[in-house]
């Protein structure tokens, strides 16, 4: 008889169970919502502010479906659109009370609808792309050439510290487009230092040249030079850009580079344009500049600073607790200098601090800098659209060399592993613009959900009603089987949170009739075995075992176009071989477990069985 040992039932029924829960999240969809995040390192999130906002809703009667508190944002679960839009007004003017100075980024987006006891299995809904789930998709352009004249800026500022260190004399060094032009009185300080250059920088080709009396050495980036640095730009934007998109919370974000200097930025689900473009667009840099203290510790001169006149040659900024400081407009360092930054602890005090590494120009600067102004404060700033902000704003104890910098002080461990992410995050390494924009709203995601279903569930249809017409019980059977078979792909998408696309939706469609087709072998076997005269029960094992070689070939092969469409492949291609690949596994296990595992329950107990319904 055919019997499944009740181990293998158990196995059955459990993931029948499981793949229900995981696959369940999927049908309740998504509900509007406001997300708040900070824009500025003085500023963090916490639960005080999570209880304002209740309080800014309750005020104006919007009741939020859902309150979520996540380190990095806090988000309000809506019932329709239009209390969507009214929650956020609501929510920027009060958070944001100056829309030029803003400390919060109050953005739209959209959020499971899930039940909490759902959620806390973390049971969560696949992730649609951007032509499911409707959203912006940006072509993004670095521009190389600023990248270049940037390295150029900072390279000649290495030469002048240099030429001092090995007290070599020179008329001035300026960049003249994509060169430098270093003057010398004689050849003779040409000459040296030419051979300190070449030691020292050998990503510049030095060539000489003269101007009237004046001896010059024009130095140039060598190509290979000029494609590393266009290499590091690139990267670094991307990095920048994935930190700078979390304030959107954008759920699957896609984020590649194309090209020699274009990077694509798809951003699915996101409602509000105008921001998206915002976030992607800042330039922040990093700046090092020491503070006037004798100036910030004159009250009248901070009174007067405050109000929008700060002595020459400083500005006014506003450190961490509210206090006004002045900075000199000089800036020591920036952060193309910083290599690193980790939160860790002070070896003396055991205080919360940041530990920096600066490259080897970096390393020189910062150690005449600190030599020179022991006992005085050093500001790090982040400057973005024109404003800056007090990261932090140290005391230098002593002298600093070697290019390791610490950085503590009034700091707790979050505040330190804070500042160490925003360092590390830095700034763009190069300005970009923006040269392609679309949007796919949020209907016409929904309209290609609409007609990737109902093909499916078509093409599903049509497989049911010839199979059950076909091969009657089986063919009922064989239709339950590829019920499981869908239910498992769906939980295992979700419980991956993959991203399903619209390729993907097609990839779903094909593994159903490759899913259908092992069934079709297997009960063919069965009627083979029984026009050869053997009885029903051994027909049915027979058939499944011998048609389990032939199932397993063919799936194999298969799968290997799909692991090679899965690492060859990009964008939607790479989206149709992930669901082509789980799609296999799932249709082996339910073509020959789960269907056998029903025939069993339904044939297996008959000790005398005559006949089985197979057409």
């Amino acid at each position: 008889m055919n019997r499944y040992p009740l181990w293998k039932n158990a196995t059955v029924i459990i993931t029948l169970v499981l793949g229900l829960l995981y696959a369940l999240p999927n049908l309740f969809g998504e509900k509007p919502a406001v997300q708040v995040s900070s824009v500025k390192a003085t500023v963090k999130l916490d639960m005080r502010l999570q209880a304002r906002i209740e309080e800014v809703l309750a005020a104006v009667a919007v009741k939020p479906t859902g309150l979520f508190f996540e380190p990095n944002s806090i988000r309000v679960r809506l019932a329709d659109t239009d209390t969507q839009l009214k929650a956020k007004d609501v929510i920027e003017r009060a958070l944001n009370p100056d829309p030029a100075d803003a400390s919060y980024s109050v953005a739209l987006n959209l959020l499971s609808a899930s039940p909490d006891w759902l959620t806390r299995m973390r049971a969560l809904p696949m992730y649609l792309g951007l032509d499911l789930r409707g959203g912006v998709h940006f072509l993004l352009e670095v521009d190389m050439k600023g990248a270049l004249t940037k390295r150029l800026d900072s390279t000649s500022a290495d030469l002048r510290t240099l030429l001092r260190d090995k007290n070599i004399r020179h008329g001035g060094i300026t960049r003249e487009g994509n060169l430098l032009s270093l003057r010398f009185r004689d050849a003779d300080a040409r000459d040296k230092a030419r051979l300190v250059l070449a030691d020292s920088q050998p990503d510049l080709d030095l060539v000489e040249g003269q101007d009237g009396t004046d001896f010059k050495l024009i130095a140039t980036l060598k190509p290979t030079a000029q494609k590393r640095i266009q290499e590091f730009a690139l990267k670094q934007n991307i990095t920048t850009l994935h930190n700078r998109i979390n304030e959107l919370g954008v759920a699957e974000p896609v984020i590649q580079q194309q090209g020699a200097d274009r990077i694509v930025v798809q951003l699915p689900g996101v409602q509000d344009t105008a921001k998206a473009k915002d976030i992607l667009g800042r330039t922040a840099t990093l700046e090092i500049r020491l503070v006037d203290d004798e100036a910030s510790a004159n009250p009248a001169i901070m009174e007067q600073a405050a109000r929008g006149q700060p002595p020459a040659g400083t500005d006014y900024y506003v450190e961490r607790g509210g206090r006004g400081l002045l900075v000199k407009k000089q800036v020591v360092l920036t952060g193309e200098r910083l290599t690193d930054a980790q939160a860790g602890f002070d070896s003396q005090t055991h205080e919360p601090a940041v530990h920096l590494s600066l490259d080897s120009a970096g390393a020189r600067i910062f150690k005449d800098v600190t030599r020179d102004n022991v006992n005085k404060r050093m500001a790090i700033l982040l400057i973005e659209k024109g404003k800056g902000e007090v990261v932090t704003a140290p005391v230098i104890r002593t002298e600093i060399g070697g290019g390791r910098v610490q950085i503590s002080g009034r700091m707790t461990t979050t505040e330190a592993s804070d500042v160490a992410l925003l360092l590390r995050a830095g700034s763009l390494a190069a300005p970009m613009d923006i040269i392609e924009e679309r949007t796919i709203g949020p209907s016409l995601g929904a309209d290609n959900i609409e007609k990737g279903i109902h093909s499916t569930l078509w093409g599903f249809a049509a497989i049911a009603v010839f199979m059950t017409a076909y091969y009657l019980m089986f063919g009922f059977v064989s239709v339950a089987a590829l019920t499981a078979n869908l239910l498992f792909l769906v939980a295992l998408l979700s419980l991956l949170q993959a991203t399903l696309t619209l390729p993907g939706i097609a990839a779903v469609a094909l593994t159903l009739g490759m899913a259908i087709d092992a069934n079709v072998l297997i009960n063919e076997r069965i009627r083979e075995e029984l026009r050869n005269g053997v009885t029903p029960q051994a027909a049915i094992t027979a058939g499944y075992e011998r048609a389990w070689g032939t199932i397993l070939d063919a799936n194999i092969t298969t799968m290997i176009a799909g692991i090679a469409l899965l690492i060859f492949g990009s964008g939607p291609v790479r989206g149709f071989a992930v669901v082509l690949c789980l799609g296999i596994l799932t249709s082996i296990f339910s073509a020959v477990v789960v269907s056998r595992a029903a025939i069993n329950l339904i044939y297996g107990r008959q000790r005398k069985l005559e006949t089985i319904s197979i057409g």
